[in-house]
């Protein structure tokens, strides 16, 4: 299979998994960023958008979508770049202009975003120029019910956000808090397939050609967590702490654990699907799955991101 194929000026970064990935335009007059990662990678995001703006300044800062790993990075850029205009999906756009960390998940997840504004909101259905080429903005639920995906027709180019990855897709959050969502992740995949991508550029991993197999593996995927809810909460448990695990590294244990059994949203998925374990121990238990899937690691004191 041939490699992907990008246009000319339009630069993925590949973040690896505690920031997603950022797209930057340079093409046209005006510069734009597509997400931003996380905030304790702020220094990199600026140093990667740097690196190929020099001294130009960056004009545009776009969000798929609102969590921490995507827009971490907004106020060091706003800052950076004072005149940046951003703009976001429409609705969660009140809570940022009131700045309610609660209401955008980030403090109940346990998670850090600095305070960032917005210029104004993305509409699904508008179109959008990305560099010289005009994007359509399509909703996409599931994920995350305000998401929103991009496409390029003339180069069949995707901006997936966590709605498609090459191996599945995103934690379906509104489904860990008692939203009917597998739907919406079924008629996004649908909707992904109406459009027939070539190429997509996925809210995290690498770029890949699109083709049948990549729906069926995420359809595949949705169907286990549809039959069985309980793996998709284990999941979506394990995956918050190790995210928080790249946040941090290592750190000790029993600090470790502190902040898990104190964070309102890992509390909320134990009440809903796990009641009958008390809160430490059903930690302790991710914690341990973590370590045997070789992505964590504990000794008599610490545990270690692997």
């Amino acid at each position: 299979m041939s490699a992907p194929h990008l246009p000319d000026a339009l630069h993925v970064f590949e973040r690896g998994w505690l920031s997603a990935n950022s797209i930057l335009f340079t093409k046209g007059a005006q510069s734009l960023l597509v997400d931003s990662g996380y905030c304790s990678h702020s220094a990199q995001t600026l140093a990667l958008v740097e690196g190929v703006l020099g001294d130009k300044p960056l004009d545009f800062l776009v969000n798929t979508h609102l969590h921490s790993d995507h827009c971490g990075g907004n106020a060091a850029l706003q800052f950076n770049y004072p005149d940046v205009q951003t703009l976001i999906p429409p609705g969660q756009s009140a809570h940022v202009a009131d700045w309610d960390p609660v209401a955008l998940t980030y403090q109940p997840t346990g998670q850090l975003c600095p305070q960032f504004s917005f210029s104004r909101t993305l509409e699904p259905g508008a179109e959008i120029q990305f560099g010289d080429s005009n994007w359509q903005i399509h909703a996409a639920p599931g994920h995350d019910p305000n998401s929103l995906i991009f496409f390029e027709p003339s180069h069949r180019l995707l901006i997936s956000a966590d709605a498609l990855w090459e191996n599945g897709f995103g934690v379906v959050f509104p489904e860990l808090e008692g939203e009917k969502a597998f739907d919406e992740v079924a008629a996004t995949l649908d909707l992904i397939e109406q459009l027939n991508p070539a190429t997509i550029i996925p809210g995290h991993g690498p770029v890949f050609i699109y083709g049948p197999g990549i729906v069926e593996v995420a359809r595949q995927r949705l169907d286990a967590f549809v039959a069985n809810p309980l793996k998709h909460s284990q999941h979506a448990s394990k995956v918050l702490i190790k995210f928080k695990l790249l946040e941090t590294q290592q750190q000790p244990f029993e600090e470790f654990l502190s902040w898990a059994v104190n964070t309102p949203y890992l509390l909320q998925i134990r009440h809903r699907f796990f009641s009958g374990i008390p809160m430490a121990i059903w930690i302790e238990q991710l914690c341990d799955d973590l370590c045997k899937a070789g992505v964590a690691a504990r000794d008599e004191t610490h545990i270690f991101n692997n």
